[in-house]
């Protein structure tokens, strides 16, 4: 059980639109309140900034008496240890607040995720950017992995049983060599390399993380694509089994994403299968997921099981689920807003102001792949 808020700040924040009205489902578990919360008021002045970090207490604050509480809505001993860090912090929030501080030392995902093991012979990568990394247990805590779930904190347990082996990949469609590989046979085509990628959600939110891997274009060339191949299309596992959220109607399933050619081509373009020196963590895709650093996140397919080459271009899962809102080449653009919010900045995880969305991602070198084409209409 989470401990739940009730919906309504006491006290309205000194600008013109209310914490309340940007967030009008506010009946949100207290990490997420805050997290929202802590989102909206990084955009404000320091004096609004004051008035609404005591709104984020006070929220903070409504939570319900211990004669209202039926014993069903108990938090259990263990999870109420796990969040206690998070909870104890939330008080600390309008002092943070008025300083401009990082949420570091207050908000953090719980630490669910034990190591794996070590990858060897790993090289280093003049791709790589020099920004700090985001901790390890932020990466491995906060994911959008509908698979599992729709909640950003449950993947990391749920997916701790996760079977990543034996494991297949299908090669197929528009190549010479169509053929089934064991993963373990694809992570062994090229010496791994550390990538530190800028990752760009959709959400409006950033991290940055050391992924593991190859470019994809080294098991693209050994597959020897046909000339009329033009997009390469990524299906992610189906097993309801062992992944909950597909039991749901969140999306049509099996997820699927898709590059054109040119862009799975790139040496940008990660077939990755770890991060920060390990075998990738089963809630960040293992065993073996693509990264698109100039995509939003959600382009960048996990647990894949499939790799199609197509003359037309392939369904995708978010582009099927609502084509207004994602678009099948979804470059990082902080000129093209989302239609239900703005694309111009994002809060890396872990920091408490928004920092100015790049284009591409600042990953400039893609930008002649786009020549002449309208952005704003290929989205």
């Amino acid at each position: 059980m989470s401990l739940w808020l009730n919906g309504t700040a006491e006290k309205p924040c000194p600008s013109k639109t209310s914490v309340q009205s940007d967030f009008p489902s506010f009946n949100l578990p207290v990490r997420e309140t805050q997290l929202s919360c802590a989102s909206y008021v990084a955009g404000l002045t320091e004096s609004d900034q004051r008035g609404c970090a005591y709104n984020v207490y006070k929220v903070s604050m409504l939570i319900k008496k211990a004669a209202d509480i039926p014993s069903s809505e108990i938090t259990s001993k263990s999870l109420y240890m796990n969040r206690r860090k998070f909870l104890a912090g939330t008080a600390l929030v309008g002092a943070t607040a008025v300083a401009g501080a990082r949420l570091g030392e207050v908000w953090s995902p719980s630490d669910v995720v034990e190591a794996n093991d070590k990858i060897p012979g790993i090289q280093s990568s003049p791709l790589s950017t020099t920004e700090k990394q985001t901790p390890y247990k932020d990466v491995t805590n906060y994911n959008n992995y509908y698979e599992f779930s729709t909640d950003k904190y449950e993947p990391a347990g749920l997916a701790q049983k996760f079977r990543t082996r034996p494991w297949t990949v299908e090669i197929d469609g528009a190549v010479k060599k169509k053929q089934k590989l064991d993963v373990d046979t694809i992570i062994k085509m090229a010496a791994p390399e550390e990538r530190i990628y800028r990752h760009r959600c959709v959400e409006g939110w950033s991290i940055v993380v050391p992924w593991v891997g190859f470019s994809l274009s080294e098991l693209i060339k050994r597959v020897d694509p046909l000339p009329k191949a033009k997009f390469v299309e990524f299906t992610t596992v189906l097993d309801m089994t062992q992944m909950p959220g597909q039991r749901t109607g969140a999306l049509h399933w099996p997820y699927t994403e898709g590059l054109r050619m040119d862009e799975a081509m790139h040496p940008l373009t990660l077939l990755c299968f770890g991060l920060y020196g390990e075998v990738l963590p089963n809630q960040n895709g293992a065993p073996l997921r693509i990264v698109v650093p100039w995509k939003y996140g959600f382009k960048s397919a996990k647990a894949i099981v499939k790799i199609t080459f197509t003359e037309d271009q392939p369904p995708t899962a978010w582009n099927d689920a609502n084509a207004r809102e994602y678009g099948f080449y979804s470059n990082v653009n902080p000129h093209v807003d989302h239609p239900r919010w703005s694309q111009a900045k994002e809060r890396r995880l872990g920091e408490f102001l928004k920092r100015d969305t790049l284009m591409f991602n600042g990953y400039d070198q893609v930008a002649s792949m786009y020549n002449g084409m309208d952005l704003k209409k290929y989205y």
